[in-house]
């Protein structure tokens, strides 16, 4: 068996980076999170025209029909490039589970970022609420018009988060929730996002280690670079080898969810294996991420906590993500449910 990513995998992923390095640099990111949505319709519909966005949408439906373990990353180079658009809730958990009910017109246009899908009832609010155009819930059901309500605050500045309903909408089902297939479907969806959620903070945690790494080397004290103090090495070296160890958990889960079609297993065997291998993911993901966040802000002094300064951008993205899907301990309890151990 081959433990190793494809070539075209890599491939899709070099491509993406190379996309966001010129599209979505940190001024574009900053830009965002001042704007009144925080989406940047330019940099998405650049992203439509990759197809990632429809990339996990089947190809007979004119995506490109890929699994989780081709998108996770992707989506670990959108978190270390801090991409503030919806890319977990519109490609990776609302297409794939609505697309089946989408007149054709309507997924193109999503699949092409016209248009913007959200995901409701996974979470408590509405993330990106205030730029969707459509909701998709976990049934399998899409709701369509603007979501109206009470906008929360939140660490992210990109994340706009809203508690409110559709107004003007109109809805569609495309499964039921007491129905087998729609039980599964909803599981998968919320799965996906979890693993997703994981990957974008391993890609997070990557760029602050980096931006540190860069700054001790440039940054002088006593007329050497601080970085070459014994102290700081080492709590650079333990944070990159807690992010290390939990990168290969974060891809062991999109390969379990890449199996996980409907109709392999009983959705008790299924939900069984994936709460064990992504809540794993996503609670090393976070642990990992948020000590690298901490390690770096105290490497940088004081510079680190200036909102001009590139690393607030990530530094605040792990803490907002480290709790969205499920926070580190609540994913620690399933995996403990999941071997028995609780």
């Amino acid at each position: 068996m081959r433990f190793a990513f494809t070539d075209d995998q890599l491939a899709l992923r070099d491509a993406v980076r190379d996309l966001l390095a010129d599209r979505c640099p940190p001024a574009v990111v900053h830009a965002a999170w001042a704007s009144s949505t925080g989406l940047n319709p330019g940099l998405w519909r650049a992203l439509g025209e990759m197809g990632v966005l429809g990339m996990l949408v089947p190809e007979a439906l004119g995506g490109l029909g890929m699994t989780m373990t081709d998108a996770v990353l992707v989506v670990e180079e959108a978190g270390y490039a801090g991409l503030p658009d919806p890319l977990i809730e519109h490609a990776i958990v609302g297409l794939p589970l609505v697309a089946d009910e989408l007149a054709s017109e309507e997924l193109a246009a999503l699949m092409a970022g016209e248009s913007v899908l959200t995901v409701g009832g996974f979470n408590p609010t509405v993330p990106f609420g205030a730029v969707a155009n459509c909701v998709a819930w976990p049934d399998g059901s899409l709701t369509r018009g603007a979501v109206i309500g009470e906008a929360v605050a939140t660490v992210d500045g990109a994340r706009r988060l809203v508690v409110g309903s559709m107004v003007g909408a109109t809805g569609v089902g495309a499964g039921t929730s007491d129905s087998v297939a729609g039980a599964l479907a909803g599981l998968l969806a919320g799965e996906r996002g979890v693993v997703a959620s994981a990957a974008l903070l391993i890609g997070a945690a990557r760029r602050c280690l980096d931006v540190t790494v860069g700054y001790v080397t440039q940054r002088q004290q006593f007329g050497v670079p601080v970085g070459s103090f014994q102290g700081l090495k080492h709590q650079l070296a333990t944070a990159l080898m807690e992010l290390e160890f939990a990168r290969p958990a974060v891809y062991r889960a999109a390969v379990s969810l890449a199996g996980a079609a409907p109709g392999t297993a009983s959705t008790d065997g299924v939900a069984a294996t994936l709460a064990r291998d992504t809540s794993m993911a996503k609670a090393m993901a976070s642990d990992a991420a948020r000590l690298v966040a901490r390690t770096c802000l105290q490497a940088h002094g004081a510079i680190g906590y200036t909102v001009e300064y590139d690393l607030h951008l990530w530094f605040k993205r792990i803490h907002a993500l480290a709790a969205d899907w499920g926070s580190a301990a609540g994913h620690r309890q399933r995996v403990g449910v999941a071997l028995h151990l609780v």
